[in-house]
């Protein structure tokens, strides 16, 4: 509340609510802001198809927190989770993403990482009909380890600097795309690594507060 009365972002970006109780409070305090654009990435299912919440808590998210945000990007599986119906291409991802955008928010990004092949697509729909496919080639590594949460966070910053939100989806999906490029054959520990989230750095630009 004290950054929102005095700052005021210009884009709001939520990641995993694990509490029925938290989605109540966090859906209470988006109402008193609703001019202020809000990125949601659902994080429900872990890449390894693990369930990392309860439904009770999907439910209160679904009803609460989702009418209220400007783009929801569940990946394949949470898409799955989401609108009930198996995603195995992108026609799957379409009939889901359009059925997710009766929860109320204004789009969808669908992540297809998840959906192995050469080519990988994302795909976007809007309440008003819009679909946009966004294709990038396969990239065969481990450190993907937070991509899903990376390009949500991308979308944001997108936003936060002025960007057209399907210019945004677009610039945040290339973004990922030469993260991952360019972290393919880093180590980082004995496990999945993380992508290169500092391939290509943008000099900061001066901000004059309103």
């Amino acid at each position: 509340k004290a950054v929102m009365d005095d700052i005021r972002p210009d884009v709001i970006k939520i990641g995993m609510v694990h509490t029925k109780e938290l989605a109540i409070h966090i859906a209470e305090t988006l109402r008193k802001y609703s001019t202020v654009p809000v990125i949601f990435d659902p994080v429900m299912v872990a890449a390894s198809g693990d369930k990392l919440i309860e439904d009770e808590t999907i439910a209160v998210l679904r009803e609460c927190i989702f009418p209220l945000a400007t783009v929801v990007t569940p990946n394949v599986d949470e898409a799955t989770l989401l609108s009930g119906l198996p995603i195995l291409n992108v026609d799957d991802m379409k009939q889901a993403a359009h059925k997710i955008l009766q929860t109320g928010c204004l789009a969808v990004l669908v992540k297809g990482g998840h959906l192995q092949g050469e080519s990988v697509f994302d795909l976007y729909v809007d309440q008003s009909g819009k679909e946009l496919l966004f294709k990038s080639n396969y990239i065969q590594t481990n450190n993907v380890h937070g991509a899903g949460c990376t390009l949500s966070s991308a979308i944001a910053s997108y936003l936060a600097i002025g960007s057209p939100i399907e210019e945004a989806v677009q610039s945040a999906c290339n973004y990922i795309h030469g993260a991952i490029a360019h972290g393919k054959d880093v180590k980082t520990g004995r496990g999945n690594g993380p992508l290169n989230h500092f391939y290509n750095p943008q000099k900061l630009i001066k901000y004059t507060l309103e």
